[in-house]
């Protein structure tokens, strides 16, 4: 029976990814598995960005998910944060409980992990297990150069804003898997729920141009007023404009508008530039092959909030809220 340091030897310790050149720079190289505490700093003239989530068994995944799957989404929403920021991927730690300790498990969780941390350069340099409800705690660390990060409270009156690739997939799925409708076999959900991809080289691109950013986790109507009212801003917002695939295209209305605009698990990119940057987006998004969809400007400072308008300019009645984990049906 595997005991707690045999199992972070064989599935974690030994496969931790070694620094690359990028990060062989003294000031940069991490002292990491082995003694109490990884030693990180970030290469001169940047600054840390730090962001951890947490994963829990019936609430963000369900029993039966692809532990593989599991081990690269658990990572990927960490490294959408730093994407958020346009901050570069440098180490993570990670915290698990276990109901026990089973070696097939481990090892398919450990293949997804390290597959996406070896993409992104992204090195294991501690973290803690335990017994318990399965739980999945990673912290990541990146770096961004100084007054280069994106953040939620630089939104300006005239911005565009955009996002990235297409909304709803994932929560088209849930809503698949719970009955509540029909989305056809084959149309990709299952692929948006369970990996989504970080949109890192979409974020570095995105320094200096954007204005403010974050990335899409509780759905687009909550994550953007996060932006606005930090900013102190309002939005006008095309409903239709908002992009989606072909099998969210095809739901009634009420459930495409759902899942767009309010579904969650989107892991997209939201961000506001001048509109001066519209040809520099343009560039940006053939570069790093990442579609990028104007959805609506940012107005003039006043009370936050968002007005949703039809591809017709007609204001729509619409009633959104991003996911809450506490009101969470």
């Amino acid at each position: 029976m595997l005991s707690e340091f045999s199992l972070i030897d064989r599935f974690f310790a030994r496969r931790a990814t070694a620094p690359s050149p990028r990060h062989q720079d003294e000031a940069a190289t991490p002292l990491g598995i082995g003694d109490d505490c990884a030693l990180i700093a970030p290469p001169a003239g940047h600054q840390l960005a730090i962001s951890t989530d947490m994963l829990v068994e019936g609430r963000h995944f369900f029993a039966d998910v692809d532990p593989n799957a599991l081990g690269h989404k658990a990572l990927a929403v960490n490294l959408s944060d730093l994407a958020a920021m346009g901050a570069a991927p440098h180490a993570f730690t990670l915290a698990l409980a276990l109901p026990r300790a089973d070696e097939a498990w481990l090892e398919a969780f450990s293949d997804g992990l390290f597959a996406l941390a070896e993409r992104y350069d992204c090195a294991l340099v501690g973290g803690d297990t335990t017994s318990g409800p399965l739980n999945i705690c990673i912290t990541v660390f990146g770096d961004v150069p100084h007054g280069a990060a994106l953040r939620r409270d630089a939104a300006r009156p005239g911005d565009d804003i955009y996002v990235s690739g297409t909304l709803g997939d994932a929560r088209a799925g849930l809503g698949a898997i719970r009955g509540e409708w029909r989305v056809p076999r084959g149309a990709g959900w299952q692929r948006a729920l369970e990996r989504p991809e970080p949109r890192v080289a979409l974020g570095l691109a995105l320094r200096g141009v954007a204005h403010a950013a974050l990335d899409i986790s509780d759905g687009l109507a909550g994550d953007l007023m996060h932006i606005l009212k930090r900013s102190g801003v309002r939005a006008i917002v095309d409903a239709d404009a908002v992009p989606c695939s072909d099998a969210v295209r095809a739901l009634p209305d009420a459930a495409r508008r759902q899942c767009t605009l309010a579904g969650g698990d989107d892991y997209e990119l939201c961000f506001t530039a001048p509109a001066a940057s519209r040809d520099a987006l343009a560039n940006i998004a053939m570069r790093v092959q990442v579609p990028l969809t104007r959805i609506g400007t940012i107005e003039s400072s006043g009370a936050p909030g968002i007005a949703w308008r039809d591809a017709s300019g007609a204001l729509l009645s619409l009633t959104l809220q991003g996911f809450d984990h506490f009101h969470a049906d």
